[in-house]
């Protein structure tokens, strides 16, 4: 078995128009983890799919493929929950599909749900002012920029475990996904 530990993270939106993959790659980046081989760019893969339920079809494959890939390579799924109450509705909807195409509990429990409430926007506006009401869509960020530093600054709360003030419940859920993760790997 290989050494080599890889990430794939399958968000919604499509490749080069969604902030998605910038805010997960400069969080990973800036949050340093240990267990990640010197940064190059094979450690993460992301893979775009347009909508929620083309990302919940692609889902299984996704996480087949992780799991026969060799090495340790996790899978993070970087999705919004929208019209659902919270981030474990929506994991649910993922066991539902999981199920249908074989996959085990103990291999779905491996993977990391990063969940926003309607669009990453609304973390980004509260990793740069302190507040965003996430039952309002977050105005959207086209700066790159922008979605960087706010990553880096929620990794750099992480990393010090400077989380005195509260996070948005959707960035706390996705959180305690993320320790999970970190975690399992150390």
């Amino acid at each position: 078995m290989s050494k080599r530990i890889q990430i794939v993270c399958i968000h919604e939106g499509k490749k080069g128009v969604s902030i998605d993959p910038v805010f997960a790659n400069s969080f990973l980046k800036a949050y340093v983890p240990e267990w990640i081989r010197p940064w190059t760019t094979g450690v993460v893969r992301f893979v775009s799919y347009g909508g929620k339920s083309e990302l919940r079809d692609a889902f299984p494959h996704e996480l087949k493929h992780c799991v026969t890939s060799g090495g340790n390579t996790t899978l993070i799924v970087l999705a919004d929950i929208d019209d659902l109450e919270n981030g474990d509705q929506l994991k649910q909807k993922y066991w539902e599909t999981a199920q249908t195409a074989g996959i085990s509990k103990e291999t779905f429990d491996k993977v990391v749900f990063i969940f926003s409430k309607d669009r990453i926007e609304n973390w980004i506006e509260f990793l740069t002012t302190g507040a965003t009401d996430e039952n309002k869509e977050g105005l959207r960020v086209r700066d790159n920029a922008i979605v960087r530093d706010a990553a880096r600054t929620l990794a750099k709360k992480c990393r010090s475990g400077q989380t005195s003030e509260p996070f948005p419940p959707s960035l706390e859920w996705s959180c305690r996904n993320w320790r999970t993760l970190v975690k399992r790997i150390q």
